[in-house]
């Protein structure tokens, strides 16, 4: 049921995947990414801290 409710009011989300940039188009009205796929970047990155989202686009309000 809860699913439900979530895709009613937000859309289906990547499961497993949690986000909390509200000013990112995929954020969903919770904490979750809705985009079809994500990237995450950069292929040099050594600590969780050097990464980012790749997917990352500006919600327009």
């Amino acid at each position: 049921m809860e699913m439900k409710k979530h895709e009613d009011c937000c859309g289906k989300h990547i499961k497993g995947i949690k986000c909390n940039v509200q000013n990112c188009y995929y954020h969903d009205c919770d904490t979750h990414c809705t985009a079809n796929e994500i990237a995450v970047g950069p292929h040099n990155a050594s600590t969780s801290g050097d990464t980012l989202c790749a997917t990352f686009k500006p919600k327009e309000f």
